[in-house]
């Protein structure tokens, strides 16, 4: 690591060390502890760079001590001491680098875990009937991996399918770390399997297509409420008929970028209201993180996982009990993966991940 670097990466270190001290009193503050809400968003962020504080300090301890052996191996004074410390200097080195590149690939990922809400949308793509049941079986997967992490999940809205799954379904998940661990799953997910309904035991190919949206926080998004246009509607069934006599369904435009949100799920025009604006956000967000991730990715290629819902990033092959993931090129047992196991994959994913970023310091 070359002196400039670590003295880059040292500045951007100490803000980190400051941010935590900051974060720890404000979760002291008795107004901060009335209000659940924000303990939970300030506990995400304070619990995001703590390995990073904690490395940072231990790798400061390190380099102390190295400093304190070569200034008695320099002062050339007492022979014994001389001796021990040049002995102790090459564990004490490679115990600093060590620190100093865990340091690194946290550093790099710490924004991420730092989001601790997104919002999952999953749609049908090709494959008629059968692309439904599979869009329907890949929400059930993200909800098994949800439920192994204790993260929040709550549903808001959906469209059933015929003959099962879904047509399309969005959801709110919430947790430590669900941005860094689910944020490169959007993409198309393909399936090859005999589906229900083939009677000739034929293989067919269906896809879903998968997006995840950081769910921001208030201040992140520039999102000026004059600029929506809001109507309040009575829900409206297929075919367009109302299916209640009561106005509860929202209807968000954002005019400057013609976003749309439709909420009906609930009958109540208060809580649908709350799910559109908080769904109308997150897309904006989507929008305006994407535009300034290509500004800055002009020179270089995106990163994996944050490519378009058109990339075909998976496929799930059911004769040979088999996940491909095409980014890495790595395989995964398909029943594991389909009942929730989904670390092993998001691991890889984070390593290849953080070896670019790491390369863009």
């Amino acid at each position: 690591m070359s002196a400039s670097v670590t003295e880059n990466l040292r500045r951007k270190l100490d803000e980190v060390d400051q941010q935590y001290a900051e974060l720890e009193q404000r979760l002291l503050d008795p107004d901060v502890l009335a209000d659940h809400h924000e303990v939970r968003r300030l506990s995400v962020r304070k619990a995001a760079i703590e390995p990073i504080v904690e490395r940072y300090r231990a790798w400061r301890e390190a380099q102390n001590s190295i400093e304190e052996h070569r200034a008695i191996v320099e002062a050339n004074e007492d022979r014994e001491l001389i001796e021990l410390a040049r002995e102790e200097l090459p564990e004490l080195e490679e115990r600093a680098d060590a620190l100093m590149d865990a340091l690194q690939k946290r550093l790099v990922t710490a924004d991420d875990q730092s989001i601790g809400s997104v919002i999952l949308e999953v749609r049908a793509g090709v494959g008629g009937d059968e692309a439904g049941l599979w869009a329907g079986d890949l929400i059930a997967m993200y909800e098994k991996f949800a439920a192994g992490k204790r993260w929040k999940v709550e549903w808001l809205q959906d469209a059933p399918a015929e003959m099962g799954g879904f047509k399309h379904a969005t959801l709110s998940i919430a947790g430590e770390g669900v941005w860094a661990q689910l944020g490169y799953e959007g993409g198309t997910h393909q399936v090859k399997r005999v589906p229900a309904t083939e009677t000739q035991g034929r293989v067919h190919t269906s896809t879903a297509t998968v997006a995840v949206l950081p769910e921001p926080e208030e201040v992140e998004v520039e999102l000026d409420p004059n600029d929506v246009k809001e109507s309040i509607t009575t829900a409206q069934g297929p075919g367009g008929q109302n299916v209640n006599k009561v106005a509860t369904a929202v209807h968000l435009i954002h005019e400057p970028t013609g976003i749309e949100v439709r909420m009906q799920e609930t009958k109540s025009q208060t809580q649908n209201r709350e799910k559109a604006w908080k769904l109308l956000k997150a897309r904006l967000y989507e929008q305006q993180k994407a535009a300034a991730d290509a500004e800055r990715a002009e020179t270089r290629n995106a990163m994996i996982g944050r490519g378009s819902r058109a990339e075909k990033i998976r496929t799930y092959r059911w004769k040979e009990n088999i996940v491909v993931d095409h980014r890495t090129g790595e395989s995964y047992n398909l029943g594991s993966v389909m009942a929730g196991d989904l670390q092993p994959v998001v691991d890889d994913l984070v390593e290849r991940d953080t070896a670019q970023r790491l390369a863009g310091l």
